[in-house]
């Protein structure tokens, strides 16, 4: 699921380096271009995860590896594949890691799953037997490094296997793609329009811890811009807009004119606001007196931030800034991301239900999505068209990004999207199981301190949020 409304992104940059030890290469025949051809296999299947690959080649000595340095460190990289090609100096290793202050990788993985004995000592040279060896002899240097970085207070992580090991490779690859979500975070720019809910104390954000930990812009917007571009609004782009409408919403019979048309002469407005000010995330939240134009436009945007939520634009209603986050979080790694809160416990089936008024995820959607007339918004003032659809069944991630006292962590749960009767009241809603009961859960989730609401995608990608935790340095919490 990608961003069809942004123009195209640069690739997030991925350094690679090896290293071996220089006085090998004399002492054993054909060792170095062998260890460099499994570099390149390594190399060109980092290529194929869709990342820019920065290979800084094979780091041998300590003179090298300060060049090494030098050359990635201007490259920008995101994080740092560490190769062991052999027994390595960590002497090769340190100046490039203290350099770079990125996440590093170690990766520990040998030619082949087991060597051939029978083959191996049936040859009558133990230089070559030796040579050999040291070819498959990546495990040597593994503990070595890792104590140099423990030392060194240098953060790091392992991925162990061989060269054709599908397990070594989807750990590596879940790590270029929580490479390329810190990245799209780091340069996304989250507008905020309108006003947080009253009293909702849990959703009130400090927005400068929120973009010292994730990179992210906070553009401020203003309601007066969104009724200036409403207005300009032209009956040939309404019609176009409800053309839209029709192509991804079921909508109902009982949607009378005069409200789809309301609804999307706002989505126009609210797709040029986002174009304006290149924003690829949206909380907003407004009430204003009744019947005035602000609580009209207000009242009438479900649909069109709907839309640009199934285009990974994500947009939270009552301006819960943390969820948007999570939502984008979700909607970069692919799973998409909807609005979510706790709505009904169910201890006979085991079942939680979450779901959530206003915008939601089309894409992950079970069936189409319903556009529905809601009389009264709960909670909110005014009436209009609302969204009614249910999660796609299978496996499912809940994200929430959490802000305490010490600072921000994110939460993170995987379940089941499962079958059976949801409230058919004109939202999102659908039924979740977990691991743990309905009581474990509840008391779990909440006590780890989240705003009432998160974000549910399709997909069990819990892995990949822990690793995006250690990239952008901030603490993961799983707790099923």
């Amino acid at each position: 699921m990608k961003n069809k409304m942004a123009g195209k992104r640069e690739p997030v940059k991925i350094g690679l380096f090896g290293i071996g030890l220089e006085t090998y290469w004399d002492q054993f025949e054909g060792l170095f271009e062998k260890l460099k051809s499994y570099q390149t296999i390594i190399s060109e299947k980092i290529k194929s995860f869709g990342v820019e690959l920065i290979d800084a080649g094979m780091v041998d000595n300590p003179e090298k590896a300060q060049k090494a340095a030098n050359f990635l460190k201007t490259q920008d990289v995101e994080i740092l594949f560490l190769y062991v090609s052999t027994y390595a100096l960590s002497s090769t290793v340190l100046p490039i890691a203290q350099k770079l202050k990125v996440p590093i990788i170690i990766l520990n993985l040998q030619p082949v799953a087991q060597l051939d004995y029978n083959k191996f000592n049936a040859l009558n040279d133990r230089g070559i037997k030796t040579g050999i060896w040291l070819e498959h002899c990546q495990a040597c240097s593994v503990p070595e490094i890792a104590n140099v970085f423990i030392r060194s207070g240098i953060n790091y992580e392992i991925v162990t296997g061989f060269l054709n090991d599908k397990e070594a490779w989807e750990e590596i690859k879940c790590w270029t793609d929580a490479a390329k979500v810190a990245h799209a975070i780091r340069n996304n720019r989250m507008g905020i329009l309108g006003h947080y809910y009253g009293g909702m104390l849990d959703v009130y954000t400090d927005l400068t811890k929120l973009s010292s930990t994730f990179g992210t812009h906070f553009e401020i917007l203003e309601m007066c811009e969104l009724k200036k571009l409403r207005d300009l609004v032209s009956e040939k782009e309404i019609e176009t807009k409800i053309s839209e409408f029709n192509s991804v919403f079921e909508i109902v019979p009982d949607c009378v004119e005069n409200e789809i048309i309301r609804a999307a002469q706002t989505s126009v407005a609210l797709d040029y606001l986002v174009k304006n000010h290149n924003l690829g995330s949206l909380a907003y939240y407004y009430e204003g007196e009744s019947g005035n134009d602000y609580e009209n436009i207000v009242t009438s945007t479900i649909a069109g931030n709907t839309l640009l939520t199934g285009k990974n634009i994500p947009v939270a209603g009552e301006c819960e800034v943390k969820n948007a986050q999570a939502m984008k979080i979700m909607a970069e790694f692919g799973a998409g991301g909807s609005f979510s809160e706790f709505y009904l416990m169910d201890f006979k089936d085991d079942i939680i239900y979450l779901g959530h008024d206003g915008p939601a995820h089309f894409e992950i959607a079970e069936g189409k999505v319903k556009l529905v007339p809601l009389p009264i918004y709960h909670g909110k003032p005014g009436k209009g068209l609302s969204i009614q659809m249910r999660v796609k069944k299978g496996p499912v991630t809940l994200l929430s990004v959490v802000e305490k006292k010490m600072g921000v962590s994110l939460l993170v749960a995987e379940g089941e999207s499962v079958p059976g009767p949801v409230l058919e009241i004109g939202n999102t809603n659908s039924r979740y199981k977990f691991s743990l009961n309905v009581k474990e859960f509840i008391n779990e989730w909440s006590k780890q301190g989240p705003a009432h609401h998160c974000a549910i995608g399709i997909g069990h990608i819990a892995n990949k949020i822990e690793k995006l935790g250690k990239i952008l340095e901030i603490d993961v919490t799983k707790i099923c």
